[in-house]
């Protein structure tokens, strides 16, 4: 049977009963296959997991000012441009995982036990694939960049950024992968829009969890640096002898077989975006006065990751229910006025609203709940809390707006917005957040403003 990237992972053909078989359905607002929910139920079921995913990337904030000052970090700086590149991964990775296997729920696709096993056990061995390539890539890609920043860079350096990365995104995706699959199935399960919590969810402790690898790893494999190199060789060695058995696995399934041959170039490209942040990062870091960048990196670019997420998900699962490939609303048709995303009466319009109004109480709580991890001694500033808002601000409303064309723009190309609007935003938000951020710190530091009080 033929198949093409916008079926979503199991295919239409193989469900006598799909939601999606047959003919475009209800395209003019009328109901479709999607699961009804209130305005107050959205909110309820997003606010849960957006907390969870900050608290996370608060902790991973504090976990990165904590390890900063470990030797492997002061040796070898290029770490730095891996931070945003491997955390960037649980969006490429696991909330691409998270919003198709979402869309197969709501579409009705995830009923027949045997095809759902082989739709987990497919998706996980290609995600494995994937963080293996990811990782060797995002540590050649920090190698390039810091080679172009110094100027220069020893070998045995390359191969400690190459070992970590690769070791941190295969068991961090791992661990991650199998997480990710209970919360789609518990939500299933329990009667909630996994749209709402599945994303959030992915990235709840992710950072964390893949922060906390990224630094044990290093640390680890640079004690063996010196008088056992052989060891950081031999690692290497292993995870790319596993990539036959997770080309094996994944081609097995059909809708898997058509991401190994097609869903490289979003994840590839997000991993370059997020590199370049990176670099931002690792240079912002490297000046004592702006230093302090490093505790609420995480944050901004976690959440907004998160939130465009969430709003990235649903309209594609709005898509694959209610559009045949190729067709989109009528108003859709063209990139229109950035304002029209946040203003309407449909579920997309009233939750981007929800996503942004999120934003500022959510980093207030987050913003607070850093000062009292870090042992209440200082308060920020007014003026660094204000600059701090208005960077999250405009980058979640930034990237609402770019989802809202992209995806679109993807679903009328033919391509799966599920495997590849995600990545894509993702990665933007860490260039766009760290960015801002430094940018805010900057200002603040010109001005004499130290951040706290």
């Amino acid at each position: 049977l033929p198949y093409s990237e916008t079926d979503s992972l199991i295919p239409n053909e193989l469900y006598s009963g799909s939601r999606l078989s047959g003919s475009t359905r209800e395209k003019d607002g009328g109901h479709s296959g999607a699961p009804a929910e209130s305005l107050c139920s959205m909110v309820l079921q997003i606010l849960v997991p957006f907390l969870l995913a900050g608290l996370g990337t608060v902790s991973a904030g504090i976990l990165l000012d904590l390890v900063q000052n470990w030797d492997v970090f002061q040796e070898i700086t290029e770490i730095f441009i891996l931070v945003p590149a491997v955390l960037g991964m649980k969006g490429n990775l696991e909330m691409t995982l998270a919003s198709r296997l979402s869309t197969a729920v709501n579409a009705g696709k995830m009923e027949s036990t045997r095809e759902k096993w082989m739709l987990i056990v497919g998706n996980l061995a290609l995600k494995q694939l994937q963080a293996t390539v990811l990782g060797l890539l995002a540590s050649l890609m920090a190698t390039v960049l810091g080679w172009m920043a110094e100027g220069k860079m020893p070998f045995n350096h390359i191969v400690l950024l190459c070992s970590t990365s690769v070791s941190t995104a295969f068991v961090a995706s791992l661990l991650q992968g199998v997480i990710m699959v209970g919360v789609i199935i518990g939500s299933k399960r329990m009667g909630i829009n996994p749209d709402n919590v599945a994303t959030p969810m992915a990235a709840s402790f992710g950072d964390l969890i893949t922060l906390a690898l990224l630094a044990c790893f290093s640390q680890w494999f640079y004690s063996f640096l010196e008088f056992y190199p052989y060891v950081l060789y031999l690692v290497d060695l292993c995870y790319l002898c596993l990539i036959p058995v997770w080309v094996s696995v994944s081609s097995k399934h059909p809708a898997t077989n058509i991401l190994l041959r097609s869903g490289w170039e979003p994840i590839i490209t997000a991993m370059v975006i997020s590199s370049i942040g990176g670099l931002i990062l690792d240079k912002t870091v490297s000046d004592p006065n702006l230093a302090g960048i490093i505790l609420y990196a995480p944050v901004i670019n976690g959440i907004g990751g998160n939130l465009v997420s969430i709003q990235s998900s649903r309209i594609s699962t709005n898509l694959h229910l209610n559009y045949s490939p190729g067709e989109v609303p009528a108003d859709r048709r063209n990139c229109h006025n950035p304002c029209h995303t946040f203003f309407g009466s449909g579920a997309n319009h009233r939750s981007a609203q929800v996503l942004l109004l999120l934003v500022i109480p959510g980093q207030l709580i987050f913003v607070h709940t850093i000062h009292v991890m870090k042992g209440g001694h200082t308060l920020p500033s007014p003026l660094f809390i204000i600059v701090f808002l208005s960077a999250s601000l405009i980058q979640v409303f930034s990237l609402l707006c770019i989802a809202d064309c992209m995806v679109h723009c993807l679903w009328r190309k033919g391509k799966d917005p599920d495997s590849y609007s995600i990545p894509y935003l993702t990665a933007l938000g860490d260039l766009l957040g760290t960015a801002l951020l430094s940018l805010a710190f900057l200002m603040l530091w010109c001005i004499g403003d130290s951040g706290s009080v």
